[in-house]
């Protein structure tokens, strides 16, 4: 039997700074990040009342609070993706914005490191007294937006002020002090960032003490006041150490078990180990959808019963596929399995990507897996934490795509670019990719260490491959994957050029049993890419009367004009003579005129094949 003992490989990360993107698919989205969806969502966070309300707070205009006591979040997450879009390329009229933002932050700030502008607003003498109102959830966003800024700009204006939170906290809660249980997980993992960047070692033991007061029946408030949600819903019921199932509010959950997994990677603690394994297989093959979208209830935005995946009511909130992608980075670090960053690559591409516009500028919220043609992208929310996510998620693609193995470099993501790595001894190693992932799947590598020298080379073979080749220097290599990776230990010399090719068939998708709303139905996926009908590219089909023969004839060809220029499938419709039915990325859906859209198309039965 395998034991936590064995499989523990922490892996290190390799910083997106690391990286630079010069892929075709990502890097006009980087671009797009920069120049608009940042600039939208600060011009948001301006026009809704989120800023002025620091500027409130610290008493340097007059008003009153505006918006939720969660607003201030919004403004922080802005930050730290302003943040990442500074790392990647440096721009002084963004970072002096930021700059004037953070003076108003750091301003609203009370005496003894308290922050949140609800409470020095409108509620002073009730700081403290209800877990669900996100004091720390704030205070999380604040400490992960300020060591990216400084680590950005070497700046420490907003990293102080993150550090006299911490401390704020710290004097406040903790053994022989007050319990405190967070309603939205977040500061947990905060403050681990926040100890590596500061170094200061009672920032990771709070965060340890705050991960191990849940589930003891110290929670009070809202969430706990309220039957229908209780101590589950912020994933209170059990200690942590003991969690097997995935429960309540979905992004609450995927904070908490990323904060277990950078807990489990510093101390080595093998009951968060366990449960980490527990959970996540819960969560992998009973809880989730096709397109990498989780928690299918708008009642709870999470979870509800094993194998309830409606299509049309899927919530699927883009924040919590932005967590699955956080938690999974995490555990593939932890473990070293391939079928972590598979699920990365399933958000990277599917469940996360749809949550923004071709265009950078709209977003969505909710994320269903078939619409009547009443669900669209807008340009901001009442409670506008997707876009706020999106905005320092989509900067960071690089930090997913490599890691570093005791004994060698790890390739979890193919994008095209290059990347400079540090493994054991100090070796330096120049990685290469080109390709044009992800509608094609080779991928050329070039590896190019500092000096002649043996390493590993492991290269992700994704759980959708079926088949693929391999060769360095032109040799066919006969390498057998192994925890989801294909092994090149050998001596690398600069120079060595390796190529894989994993072929990328179109792929009949079909549900378990359990799951009721898919019987009789099938999805389309290639490569990575999870596939959706749309009424804009299917003009006069009936919604209700789609089918598809799950045996038929796929056409695959890329349109370079099309959606930003995206691989479209075409498949038989149910009889001849028809135009075929076109299908386009999930991801892209409702970028073009208000329509319908479908993942799973019921199953036609039987019947020969046909040309189309």
């Amino acid at each position: 039997m395998i034991t936590s003992e064995t499989t523990v490989k922490k892996w290190g990360v390799v910083p997106f700074t690391s990286v630079e993107i010069l892929d075709a698919f990502w890097r006009p989205r980087l671009e797009k990040v920069r120049s608009v969806t940042v600039p939208v969502c600060l011009d948001r966070c301006e026009e809704t009342g989120r800023i002025a309300n620091f500027s409130k707070a610290a008493k340097r205009m007059p008003g009153e609070f505006e918006g939720m006591y969660y607003d201030d979040s919004d403004v922080y997450k802005v930050v730290e993706g302003a943040a990442y879009t500074l790392m990647l390329r440096r721009d002084p009229q963004l970072e002096a914005r930021i700059d004037l933002i953070i003076e108003e932050i750091c301003a609203a700030q009370e005496d003894d490191g308290y922050l949140s502008t609800y409470y020095t607003l409108v509620a002073p003498e009730r700081k403290w007294t209800d877990m669900e109102k996100h004091e720390m959830y704030n205070g999380g966003h604040l400490i992960e937006a300020a060591v990216a800024y400084y680590e950005a700009t070497g700046k420490r204006k907003l990293l102080d002020a993150a550090c006299r939170l911490a401390d704020h906290y710290d004097a406040r809660f903790g053994p022989g002090k007050n319990h405190w249980v967070e309603g939205h997980e977040e500061i947990e993992l905060a403050l681990i960032k926040l100890h590596a960047a500061a170094g200061e070692e009672r920032y990771l033991k709070l965060a340890s003490w705050l991960l191990e007061e849940r589930g003891r029946g110290l929670g009070q408030g809202k969430i706990w006041d309220k039957p229908e949600w209780g101590p589950a819903y912020c994933q209170d019921d059990v200690p942590v150490r003991e969690i097997e199932q995935v429960t309540g509010h979905a992004v609450r959950a995927m904070y908490l078990y990323t904060a277990m997994a950078d807990a489990a990677r510093v101390s080595g603690d093998h009951a968060y180990v366990d449960a980490l394994r527990k959970v996540w297989s819960h969560t992998a093959e009973r809880n989730l959808y096709v397109t990498g979208g989780i928690g299918p209830s708008r009642h709870n935005e999470g979870f509800t019963h094993d194998y309830d995946l409606p299509n049309e009511s899927a919530y699927c909130e883009t924040c919590a596929a932005i967590g699955m992608a956080f938690w999974n980075h995490r555990m593939n670090l932890l473990f070293g399995e391939g079928k972590y960053a598979d699920l990365v690559e399933t958000e990277l591409y599917n469940g996360a990507l749809s949550g923004i516009s071709l265009s950078g500028d709209r977003f969505f919220y909710v994320n269903p897996l078939a619409s009547r043609g009443d669900h669209h992208r807008v340009e901001w929310f009442h409670t506008s934490c997707c876009p706020t996510n999106l905005v320092r998620f989509l900067p960071a693609v690089g930090q997913y795509a490599y890691a570093k193995a005791e004994d060698g470099v790890v390739i979890n993501q193919y994008i095209a670019g290059k990347s400079e790595i540090e493994i054991e001894g100090g070796q330096k190693v120049s990685v290469t990719q080109a390709t044009n992932y992800p509608w094609d799947g080779r991928v050329n590598l070039g590896v190019e260490p500092s000096k002649t020298s043996e390493f590993t080379l492991r290269l992700r073979l994704p759980g959708w491959c079926r088949s693929y080749r391999l060769s360095v220097g032109g040799q066919p290599i006969d390498a057998a994957p192994e925890n989801g990776y294909l092994e090149l230990r050998r001596t690398w010399r600069p120079g060595d050029q390796v190529r894989l090719e994993l072929d990328m068939p179109v792929e009949v998708v079909r549900s378990r049993p359990e799951v009721e709303a898919n019987r009789g139905r099938i999805a389309l996926r290639r490569g990575p890419i999870v596939y959706a009908l749309e009424g804009a590219d299917n003009p006069g089909l009936s919604y209700d009367e789609l089918s598809l023969l799950g045996s038929g004839a796929v056409r695959v060809h890329h349109d370079a004009k099309l959606l930003g220029g995206v691989t479209v499938l075409e498949a038989a419709g149910p009889r001849s003579g028809e135009a075929p039915y076109r299908f386009v990325p999930y991801y892209a859906w409702d970028n073009r005129e208000a329509g319908w859209m479908q993942v799973w198309i019921k199953e036609r039965p039987g019947g020969g094949l046909y040309e189309f």
